[in-house]
């Protein structure tokens, strides 16, 4: 976001995690789990999350897809790619997540729009969940989220978002088995902030709509990023681990 604007600052509000439901916090736990085993395979042989996905890739360049092609999954319609330009300090690239048509309810349509940009439609339409900055040792260090230009989807409002964060899951082996299983794994261990970070963004944009009228806000490039925060797959077990016991 342009840090010139004079809007209002909007905070990012997550709710803390001892007033969450235990279940929910055996289920976002097993998922951290699961995440650390993806790295520690990789790292048995010296290998990681964003090398995986570069392997056989040739030279690596910024804004380019990779793997190319992207990966997707036809059963789930859950889709990513990693990418690098500028991003959080300490980033060497990012993951863009989405749900393509197929994973979204048939009751469910982006949100209208009057604009002249064309929206992908029918099976090509993709939806970005969130994004997941990763440093050059191939660990999450971030999330984001966006505005509807960065990755040119289809926008819906927050809270349809949020019922696709338990569908998405890569359940097959290309380009890597333990990456993609880590993909889903690391969303669900921290659902509470891609959540919170979708309420976010649908709030900056509305904000930003009123300050704006005459532009056309999914397409203003003085918005990009609309929200970020930290992770550590680590620290989040231990975390749920204290809680738990």
């Amino acid at each position: 976001m342009n840090q010139t604007t004079k809007l209002k600052h909007l905070p990012l509000e997550v709710p803390a995690l001892d007033t969450l439901p235990r279940e929910r916090l055996v289920r976002m736990y097993q998922a951290s789990l699961l995440a650390l085993d993806c790295e520690r395979v990789l790292g048995k042989v010296k290998l990681n999350i964003v090398g995986e996905v570069l392997k056989s890739q040739g030279t690596f360049y910024q804004m380019n897809h990779y793997p190319k092609g992207d990966v997707f999954d036809k059963e789930t319609a859950a889709q990513y790619y990693y990418h690098a330009h500028r991003g959080m300090p300490g980033e060497h690239g990012h993951f863009h997540t989405f749900m393509r048509r197929a994973g979204i309810p048939e009751d469910r349509n982006p949100v209208a729009y009057d604009g002249e940009v064309a929206w992908p439609t029918g099976k090509d339409m993709v939806t970005h969940l969130v994004g997941i900055s990763m440093d050059k040792h191939g660990f999450a260090i971030g999330l984001f989220a966006t505005n509807r230009w960065v990755t040119g989807e289809a926008w819906f409002k927050a809270a349809d978002m949020i019922e696709l964060i338990d569908s998405f899951d890569i359940d097959h082996a290309w380009p890597s088995w333990p990456v993609n299983r880590w993909m889903g794994a690391l969303i669900h261990a921290y659902r509470p902030e891609v959540e919170a970070l979708l309420l976010h963004r649908d709030e900056v944009v509305e904000q930003w709509r009123q300050a704006y009228p005459e532009k056309d806000v999914f397409e203003d490039r003085e918005l990009d990023m609309t929200g970020q925060l930290r992770v550590s797959v680590k620290k989040r077990a231990a975390e749920l681990e204290t809680l738990l016991a």
